[in-house]
């Protein structure tokens, strides 16, 4: 043992137990610390605005290595959402992420795209230079399935969209589900919807995909309404975020302008932090409290169609057909298949956004 060896054996013996631990404690402290390790993830993403919010925080931490950027069309059509990809990556100089297409639209049902959210081009009408950066040949979910086997069990997905490019990724490879660290998605409520009485926008947009995911058996955590709704970025933060100035800054100060002014007309006192919200609990689950349950995606109903339905109690009852009618006998256990925030540290997530974006 090089301690040992460098002390002296005899000598370190002879110590005092007190003395002997400090003056390892001591040696240990000297010796180098591994390296930081980053978090790795695949962000998947229908740039719209508050996805440029949601991007732009990714890169901007030190906890998260971005190793790629898939589209999915949702806020906007597949071919605007690329775009507007590409054209941030290279407001941020880092053509080195690549960026890939993914699928074109939902699995099952008709595109609906949100650019009266989001504006004309998807990014608050702000124009950003064209891109310097190059589209990566791959499909979506192709390049997700070969990164997840190229580093099995340290890939974390952040999608932040409709749930399309993961769905047909666990579809076509159900062997990464496994080798997949975690997910952590931006979408769902267990408390009502925001583009009806009961569903989520990413959820809406593709409930069977989101279903495939829900049910996809990997360790989930479901960033929803919940937090977004709490986690409201008001002039108070946008009056910080404004005192520096820089590409990504300005550009970010622009988009969230544009969502505290729109929110503002409809009697809010600040954007909802959706997309961001997923992002900061990759990098700091602390920032949220989660409850564990079983949680389903309802494709078929007529007002409920994309609602995520969490069962908060863990089980369910067993109803037996018994001639003309059920009777109840019994109750079984259902099991938890995803973490759902319930709660978030309001302030502290956007104070770190603000301060990532200003490059604090």
């Amino acid at each position: 043992m090089k301690i040992l060896r460098f002390v002296g054996v005899s000598r370190f013996r002879r110590l005092k137990p007190s003395v002997s631990a400090l003056l390892l404690m001591c040696l240990l402290a000297a010796l180098p610390l591994p390296a930081f390790a980053a978090k790795k993830i695949i962000f998947d993403t229908d740039p719209g605005s508050d996805d440029a919010l949601a991007l732009m925080l990714a890169l901007n931490s030190p906890e998260l290595d971005v190793r790629a950027i898939t589209v999915v069309p949702g806020n906007v059509t597949a071919a605007v959402g690329l775009e507007n990809a590409l054209r941030m990556v290279s407001l941020a100089n880092r053509c080195d992420i690549p960026v890939a297409a993914g699928a074109q639209h939902p699995l099952f049902q008709k595109l609906i795209t949100a650019e009266f959210w989001h504006g004309k081009n998807g990014l608050a009408n702000v124009e950003l230079a064209p891109s310097k950066c190059k589209v990566d040949s791959r499909f979506g979910p192709d390049l997700i399935i070969q990164l997840v086997h190229a580093s099995p069990h340290e890939i974390t997905l952040v999608p932040v969209g409709p749930l399309t490019n993961i769905a047909l990724a666990v579809e076509k490879d159900p062997s990464i589900v496994p080798l997949v660290k975690e997910v952590i998605l931006m979408g769902g409520s267990i408390s009502g919807g925001n583009v009806n009485a009961a569903a989520e926008a990413n959820i809406y947009n593709d409930p069977e995909a989101a279903q495939i995911v829900f049910q996809g058996g990997w360790p989930l955590t479901m960033v929803g309404l919940e937090v977004g709704d709490k986690a409201l970025f008001t002039q108070k933060y946008l009056d910080q975020l404004g005192q520096t100035h820089g590409p990504i800054n300005d550009f970010i100060y622009a988009v969230a302008k544009y969502l505290v002014n729109l929110s503002g007309t409809f009697g809010s006192p600040g954007a909802p932090m959706y997309d961001p919200s997923a992002v900061a609990v990759a990098i700091d689950p602390t920032l949220v409290k989660v409850q564990e349950m079983h949680v389903d995606v309802e494709t078929r109903g007529e007002f409920t169609r994309g609602e995520t339905v969490g069962n908060r109690h863990g089980m369910v009852e067993r109803n037996v057909l018994r001639g003309d009618r059920y009777v109840i006998e019994g109750v079984d256990k259902v099991s938890p298949n995803a973490k759902v925030c319930v709660d978030v540290d309001a302030d502290r997530f956007l104070q770190l956004f603000v301060s990532r974006i200003r490059g604090k």
